[in-house]
């Protein structure tokens, strides 16, 4: 029996042995694939776009100082020791050469390179330095301070290895990426990382950065940060670090940015963006519900100066819901698709107006061209001087001793703000004495009565704020506050 016993232990084991034998096998199996990945090298793709890459030298004329500013104050006794000193080290009054380091790379055979704008910026000589080890003189095509672009150009005897752009639309956060460069002044250098984040803008009106955590330092602005395709999504342009070198938080400017520059310094040698000529803000969710709109997205048009928009009919107070055909977030992608557009191109703007929407064609100008311009206001008589509170806000019509104070044209009309109570919601949203306030509603308001008006509106449209137009030093911006029942 005790045989028997064992037979059929053995045999029941048998399949339990198989099953860790097979799960074994599957995890040895997963972890060789997964150290293989681990150890697949970048070595061939490094070589492969090395050589479109290059460094990048510029020499600017410093003028020369006439004293010994900063070292003692003017009119000390030892003033002219330290003069003395400087002029027989050369220090003295005579212009001097300053150099600068960075990076860039070549996008055609025939000598065309990309680099940023602070890299040649007031350089008077460009020199690149190529990766087999060959220099040449480079001009300046043109520059775009706004996205931090520099177009240049080399003369060769030979075709250039060059790089193409790649679709930055197409980059994940989590994708590999490649940057390469002249960090710190020490010649070509790679590092790896992935896509850390997607759409950062730092300060730009068309910023659209990558962030990665590929080591990007002080000298490698202006050089490339590649896919594992070996194409170029972004130019490497600023790092956010509390000492000056990388922390892992880098942003190169997506490609998809800078081949539309690209493309406009090497046809024209500057940028020619699209101008509609409003001023807009974001919608809000309380300017949403202000505004009676199903959800806060669009751009809000506070100002219509006299240019494209007015002349197709753009009025402040409109929401753009639709841009050519592409439908509008927010603020900053409506200035990218507008500043990406063609200069003369008529396109169709949807607007959303008092709760319905109207399609617009509006001729699009040159922004480089675009002059401030404030639209005339027709002279309105004052029919109320007295003071109001509303909101927390203290309130009177303009009058020429306001307008004088507040120093503002004579064409000015409004109520203006004498007086914001600092536990109110007006005051927690930025109005401040001095501000005028040109509509409520969006309808005009010259007395404290019409704004009385429009509040009671709104009461009876069952909203439970009102969207003021409120304008400080010429610049407008629409605040939306809650109306109270007493109101």
């Amino acid at each position: 029996m005790t045989s028997q016993a064992k037979t059929i232990q053995r045999d029941q084991s048998t399949p339990l042995r198989m099953f860790w034998l097979t799960s074994l096998s599957m995890i040895l199996i997963v972890a060789q694939s997964l150290m293989g990945h681990a150890q697949e090298s970048l070595a061939n793709l490094a070589e492969k776009i090395s050589p479109s890459v290059v460094n990048i030298t510029t020499s600017t004329t410093v003028a020369g100082r006439t004293g010994p500013q900063g070292i003692v104050p003017e009119g000390s006794p030892f003033e002219d020791f330290f003069r003395e000193f400087q002029d027989r080290n050369g220090q003295g009054d005579r212009p001097r050469r300053s150099s600068a380091l960075g990076s860039g790379f070549v996008i055609s055979e025939d000598g065309f390179i990309v680099t940023n704008n602070h890299v040649i910026e007031g350089a008077d000589e460009v020199l690149i330095e190529f990766f087999e080890g060959f220099e040449l003189p480079a001009t300046i095509v043109g520059t775009d301070p706004n996205t931090d672009i520099a177009l240049l150009k080399v003369e060769s005897d030979t075709p250039l290895k060059f790089v193409n752009f790649g679709d930055s639309d197409t980059a994940r956060v989590g994708d590999w990426v490649m940057a390469m460069g002249n960090p710190l002044g020490q010649g070509f250098s790679v590092s790896a990382g992935i896509v850390s984040a997607r759409n950062r803008a730092l300060s730009g009106t068309y910023d659209d950065y990558i962030q990665t955590d590929a080591a990007i330092n002080r000298g490698n602005s202006g050089g490339p940060l590649f896919n594992m395709d070996g194409d170029v999504i972004g130019v490497n342009t600023a790092i956010l670090s509390p000492n000056g070198g990388s922390i892992g938080i880098g942003f190169s400017m997506a490609s998809n940015v800078v081949t539309n520059v690209v493309d406009q310094l090497k046809e024209f040698g500057e940028t020619r963006r699209g101008w509609l000529g409003v001023r807009i803000q974001d919608v809000t969710d309380d300017v949403a519900e202000a505004l009676g709109l199903v959800s806060a997205k669009g751009a809000l048009v506070s100002d219509v100066p006299e240019g494209p928009a007015m002349e197709a009919g753009m009025q402040a107070g409109d929401v753009i819901i639709s841009f050519d055909g592409r439908e509008v977030e927010d603020t900053r992608g409506l200035v990218r698709q507008v500043g990406n557009t063609e200069v003369g191109k008529a396109v169709r703007v949807v607007v959303n107006r008092d709760g319905a929407t109207q399609t617009l064609l509006v001729t699009l100008g040159r922004r480089e061209e675009a002059e401030t311009a404030v639209p005339a206001s027709q002279p309105v008589e004052e029919d109320e001087v007295e003071q109001m509170e509303l909101m927390g806000l203290t309130l009177s019509p303009l009058s020429d001793e306001i307008r004088e104070q507040l120093e503002l044209p004579e064409s000015a009309r409004g109520l203006a703000v004498m007086d914001v109570d600092e536990t109110s919601e007006a005051f927690e949203k930025g109005l401040r004495a001095g501000d005028v306030i040109t509509e409520a509603g969006q309808a005009q308001v010259l007395a404290v009565s019409d704004l009385e008006e429009r509040i009671a509106e709104a009461q009876e449209a069952g909203r439970k704020s009102i969207l003021l137009l409120v304008r400080r030093a010429g610049d407008p911006r629409f605040v939306a506050l809650t109306i109270s029942e007493d109101e």
